[in-house]
């Protein structure tokens, strides 16, 4: 009797994305090859994100489980001005976590010859029959399926849609993670149970606890996660990338290459515009670090024997909160889609391209609706009334609930679809 041979799948790019479509597959039979261009381990990158049920049903759907044993739930939404007023609360209902606690379970329990560091995309070539992931250190592997999950600059995409780029929407997200330990007491006993919004004019913080990295965690058992969205033109942002030799990086900038003098006046800034608890805990982080933001939309995951997944295939601006939880479902389909349509690859992949296009279309129209207001005023225009401003903050806080009520309602229907043949 003839032994059926067991089909493959390479996976390039070893974050989330990456692990979560390995599992996927892995669970349907498939053969996996994951693929990151890191040499060093991830798991103390990234900082907080906020969970949905949709993530946690996808790594139970793989035997996995997200500790929850440290994660955060704010009491409720608070926005404070920068006289630490209080302009509005609301009720809460969010988990929040660390990136390294769902990136550790996912690392840890996919078999290490599976997943190879260091290892540098340089192209693929897809005959029909196979496709073939080439790299710079000369190697290659074949297989059946390519998944591109390298995020939102993917050499994947690059390869496959070469004419589509991401677009620049206009502002940038300052970042910052501070061990508990690490701030005044009476800063950490004022935001720990809450998810802290402020609205300047133009801008927009939000924030919240989150368990602290493996590294630090000495200094304290929870952190204090801050985004600050401030407006920069492409003048702007071209300095802020540019490092202290005169570089110009494309895209974005790796932290350690910031400018001190960029930090220095971002930090003056906030102690200006902000809570005095958010500018205590941009002056107390280790290492603050922005990033630009930007959107794109990708009009075909499935391009061939290649399938685009997560930030690879579409990037929404961070409000939606749902990245993590959208390459969980892509990762899903794509696994369901395959299982269901038994040996014809086209037919799963052309499935998969129509459910997960429309998840992603409506996660970069969101972002684009949410960070609407977030932009520098126009010549001429007056100036924002207290009352305005604190209407604004009212809606912030509002469209965050909403957007995470919306998402659960998008996607039941697609946990629903995906779990009917279990």
């Amino acid at each position: 009797m003839q032994k059926v041979r067991k089909r493959r799948a390479i996976i390039i790019g070893g974050s989330l994305g990456g692990l979560l479509a390995a599992h996927q597959l892995r669970s349907i039979g498939w053969d996996v090859d994951v693929f990151e261009r890191t040499a060093d381990d991830l798991a103390d990158r990234g900082a907080g994100i906020g969970t949905h049920p949709d993530l946690f049903e996808a790594m139970q759907r793989v035997g996995l489980t997200l500790d929850t044993s440290d994660c955060t739930q704010p009491r409720c939404y608070v926005c404070l001005d920068r006289g630490n007023r209080l302009v509005h609360e609301a009720p809460a209902r969010r988990t929040m976590t660390a990136w390294s606690r769902l990136y550790r379970p996912l690392r840890d329990n996919l078999p290490s010859a599976s997943y190879h560091n260091g290892m540098l995309f340089d192209r693929l070539e897809d005959d029909g029959d196979s496709v073939t992931a080439l790299f710079a250190d000369g190697s290659r592997c074949t297989a059946d399926l390519l998944v591109g999950a390298d995020g939102f600059r993917s050499s994947v995409r690059t390869q496959v849609l070469p004419d589509l780029k991401p677009t620049y929407a206009g502002y940038i997200a300052w970042r910052a993670l501070a061990p508990a330990g690490d701030l005044p007491p009476a800063t950490w006993s004022a935001i720990k149970d809450v998810y802290v919004f402020c609205v300047p004019e133009g801008e927009l913080l939000v924030s919240y606890a989150v368990p602290t990295r493996d590294e630090d965690r000495a200094r304290g058992r929870l952190s204090y996660n801050v985004v600050w969205y401030r407006p920069a033109d492409e003048q702007a942002l071209a300095d802020l990338c540019t490092d202290a030799s005169g570089r110009q990086h494309e895209f974005s900038i790796a932290p350690p290459l910031i400018r001190p003098q960029i930090i220095a006046h971002m930090q003056a800034h906030a102690r200006a515009l902000l809570a005095p608890p958010m500018a205590d805990v941009f002056e107390h982080a280790q290492q603050p670090f922005f990033q630009p933001i930007y959107d794109l939309a990708s009009p075909q995951l499935a391009i061939g024997r290649v399938a685009l997944l997560g930030d690879a295939a579409f990037v929404a601006r961070p409000h939606v909160g749902a990245g993590v939880t959208k390459a969980a479902l892509d990762a899903m389909s794509l696994a369901h889609s395959i299982g269901a349509a038994g040996d014809d690859l086209t037919a799963a992949l052309r499935e998969y391209d129509r459910r997960q296009r429309q998840l992603g279309d409506w996660c970069v129209a969101r972002g684009r609706q949410m960070g609407a207001r977030i932009r520098t005023r126009l010549a001429g225009e007056p100036a924002p009334s207290q009352g305005e401003l604190d209407r604004r903050a009212e809606l912030s806080i509002q469209e965050y609930r909403d957007t995470t009520d919306d998402i659960e309602r998008l996607t039941a229907s697609d946990l629903h679809r995906l779990g009917s043949d279990r």
